[in-house]
């Protein structure tokens, strides 16, 4: 059954990574882990901290990232992420990261708060690169932890959570304190909604072989800019050098009945990636699979989806199956609102939503999220479930980025354990709803619905879509009449994308697949419209 779920390793299409063939099984997953989904920034950064402050000295910890706060806290005062890794360090911790150098800060990105971290880390015994070894205007977007302590169980953390500002909130959705600027319609510290998944058994090892790849690149880490170049040499405490790391240790024992598919996303560039030549897109491919063999319902959250590609395997899926029902969960808006900036992040998700409704018609559901206050909730989730069997959490959006042109990292589980409750057979295929994805989409939709009754109706496919909508159009009822009187149960409106002017539309389309959501695989893939 797992073959038809998950990629083999032909179909990775990656020959050049030993992330499969290192099992001495040849399956191109692991069996015996145990997932555990931290839903919201708060619960991973409670369960981060407790683990690394039990480290000691001879214990490795390995993290890359996208975008890291020095003083942004896991929890109280004390427990800054600098300094919660800085103190690990000092104990004899082995701490290894890698931080992508981000674009200049001049154009809103993230390369002065990554570097002070990297150089904070570095000083106190820790040695963390910026990693810039990335297709041209992309980046490394992974989010990832490894913990591998000498003695004791080993643990990963995987998903669309980055150490820095606005990602701790919780189920209230009040915001972080330490937030990022963002649109005004959220707010000064803007509600954020985000899932990461803990990870233990022989998949850690998988998740360890990925960050040692990168590690072991031996592309230079200098700056291709001479400026940029002497800019960093100037700065003893930025490492261009990075260190061989201890060997690795053996795959962790079983922990759990949780298969697991680590799935990952690697442009095509020059110089090529050893792990890579010619990328890895093997988290497309695991959608195009996993899309035929849906059957009854996909549920997903994503920060974007907006490629019309990426639209166009959920609208076959949605052709080819009359009983197939989606559920889309995005964001009011944008992260940035402004006057040029605004349109280009607008334009794809108007033609990639508009793709799955001609499609589905009223079996598709597109909704966004408010907390009990009315304030947007930023979804930067991205999680998908498919007919309570197949799930996955990762740093991957839907989108041609995600799938072909950034480093992208996720978590693909399909659970042994089949979930009793009816409907036990939604896809009808004979797999039998598992117990993981089940309940995570359960848990999800639990707090965006406000329910706290009886799961039966949510369990159900048809029902549970009906109960989706249902709640969703009260309260945009509510908000349509003055809000009058209690405000109904739920946090989901329906989603209306703003429509865009033919001209505004002209301008920003071609800003939108050039810089936003470019195209990183080869021509010829292009043109057959492959992954």
């Amino acid at each position: 059954m797992l073959d038809e779920w998950f990629l083999t390793a032909e179909e990775r299409g990656n020959p050049d990574t030993d992330l499969d063939s290192r099992h001495p099984d040849g399956h191109a997953w692991t069996t015996g882990n145990l997932v555990r989904p931290l839903v919201h920034g708060r619960a991973y950064f409670s369960r981060l901290l407790a683990v690394a402050e039990s480290l000691g000295a001879g214990d490795l910890l390995l993290f890359t990232d996208w975008r890291g706060d020095l003083d942004q806290r896991l929890d109280g005062a004390g427990s800054e992420i600098g300094r919660v890794l800085g103190r690990a360090a000092e104990r004899g911790v082995t701490v290894r990261g890698l931080m992508w150098r981000s674009h200049l800060e001049l154009l809103s990105f993230s390369s002065r708060p990554n570097r002070r971290l990297a150089e904070e880390l570095n000083r106190s015994g820790a040695q963390v690169v910026l990693d810039h070894r990335v297709h041209r205007n992309g980046s490394h977007h992974q989010k990832l932890v490894i913990v591998r302590p000498a003695a004791g169980p080993a643990v990963a953390f995987a998903g669309g959570i980055d150490l820095c500002y606005s990602r701790r909130d919780d189920a209230a959705h009040a915001g972080d304190p330490q937030s990022q600027p963002m649109a005004d319609a959220y707010g000064q510290a803007p509600p954020w909604h985000d899932i990461q998944v803990e990870v233990h058994g022989p998949a850690v090892g998988d998740l360890e072989r990925t960050f040692r790849e990168r590690w072991e690149d031996p592309a230079s880490l200098d700056n291709p800019n001479p400026v940029r170049r002497a800019f960093y040499r100037l700065r003893p405490a930025v490492h261009t050098n990075p260190e061989p790391l201890p060997p690795q240790q053996a795959d962790p024992p079983p922990a759990g009945p949780h298969a697991v598919q680590v799935l990952r996303t690697y442009p095509r560039r020059r110089p090529h990636y050893p792990f890579a030549r010619k990328g890895e897109r093997s988290i497309a491919r695991a959608y195009r699979k996993v899309l035929g063999r849906a059957r009854s319902l996909i549920y997903l959250e994503d920060q974007y989806m907006w490629s019309t590609e990426v639209a166009r395997l959920f609208a076959d899926a949605l052709r080819r199956q009359p009983e197939l029902h989606l559920v889309i969960v995005v964001p009011r808006f944008p992260t940035q609102g402004g006057r040029f900036t605004l349109p280009p992040n607008l334009v794809g998700r108007e033609q990639a939503l508009q793709i799955c409704r001609t499609a589905g018609g009223d079996r598709v559901g597109v909704y966004d999220v408010e907390n009990h206050a009315g304030t947007p909730v930023y979804v930067h989730s991205k999680a998908v479930t498919v007919d309570d069997v197949w799930a996955s959490v990762g740093s991957d959006n839907l989108n041609r980025r995600s799938w072909s042109h950034d480093s992208e990292l996720a978590v693909a589980t399909i659970d042994a354990t089949l979930d009793q409750r009816e409907p036990r057979d939604p896809g009808g295929l004979g797999d039998g709803a598992r117990v993981f994805a089940r309940e995570l989409r359960l848990e999800l939709w639990r707090e965006h619905l406000d329910w706290d009754g009886d799961d039966a109706e949510l369990i159900d496919p048809e029902t549970g879509f009906k109960a989706f909508r249902r709640r969703a159009e009260q309260l945009e009822a509510w908000h349509q009449a003055g809000q009058v009187g209690p405000r109904p149960p739920g946090r989901i409106r329906l989603h209306q994308p703003r429509r865009l002017h033919p001209l505004t539309r002209a301008w920003s389309a071609p800003l939108y697949h050039s810089l936003y959501d470019p195209d990183g695989r080869p021509r010829r893939m292009r043109r057959d419209d492959a992954w």
